[in-house]
């Protein structure tokens, strides 16, 4: 993940508790398990030494891309959003016009996107569509299906 990742506070905290947790708790565990495995003989034949080896290098990969989420972090306040366009943070409603169906979306970072929640992440071709946009003005996002067209109707935070 390179470039600026925009968050809220909220979810800044959230990682940052994260990477706690996997530092401490989540390294004790892994070595516990390696430990463990090692007790248990030959190393060469030893399956569950491996997977221990491998879960060590799977969470240690978390453990940088966390950081490096963490360190290009830029957090943005709901008051210094400008809603006279789409930007992140936003709740945009939008409707699409081929099917007449309205919706309204957050758009978050890749961090905070929840597609049940109605939140989706900017980076998203819906949310790369709607940056920017206007109230009136519509939006050409293709998908699967071919060109959908989407009419922002309102910005709000």
């Amino acid at each position: 993940m390179s470039g600026i990742n925009y968050v809220t506070k909220e979810t800044l905290d959230q990682m940052r508790e994260e990477l706690n947790f996997l530092k401490t708790k989540g390294r004790a565990e892994i070595a516990r398990a390696i430990a463990e495995a090692r007790e248990k003989g030959d190393l060469k034949e030893n399956a569950e030494y491996d997977a221990a080896k491998e879960a060590q290098g799977l969470h240690e990969a978390k453990l940088a891309t966390l950081e490096n989420a963490i360190a290009t972090a830029r957090v943005v306040e709901a008051d210094s959003i400008d809603t006279s366009k789409v930007s992140i943070l936003c709740k945009v409603t939008i409707t699409n016009i081929g099917l007449k169906k309205t919706v309204t979306y957050q758009l978050v970072s890749e961090k905070e996107a929840d597609l049940k929640a109605n939140k989706i992440s900017v980076t998203s071709p819906i949310g790369k569509g709607l940056l920017g946009k206007v109230v009136g003005e519509v939006a050409e996002i293709t998908t699967p299906n071919g060109i959908t067209k989407l009419r922002v109707d309102n910005i709000t935070i």
